[in-house]
């Protein structure tokens, strides 16, 4: 194996982070779904920001499926958190609303 194959390798390997949830459709319209994938905790919650920071949701004691009707939020990007009971985030990530 050359070099470079088994240095791709090593950073394919090392960049596998394990998702806690799956968030769809990306980017979304109407709805965006969120499904855990693992370790599905009852007492984690979901918060979603704005880009500029400012909290627009919040999920406390999540379900394993969540559905956010996205009525109310503009066109952009937004960031959500799954964060466990301490308030330590666990996952994070992006998605963008068009419409």
């Amino acid at each position: 194996m050359s070099s470079l194959a088994q240095s791709k390798s090593s950073i394919d390997q090392s960049y596998n982070p394990t998702r806690f949830i799956k968030f769809y459709p990306n980017p979304a319209t109407a709805v965006i779904n969120f499904d855990f994938q693992k370790g599905y905790d009852a007492t984690y919650s979901l918060l979603i920001f704005n880009f500029m920071g400012k909290k627009i949701y919040e999920l406390k004691n999540t379900p394993s499926r969540i559905n956010i009707n996205l009525e109310d939020f503009y066109r952009g990007i937004y960031i959500y958190q799954l964060r466990d009971r301490n308030g330590v985030t666990l996952e994070s990530g992006k998605f963008q609303v068009v419409k």
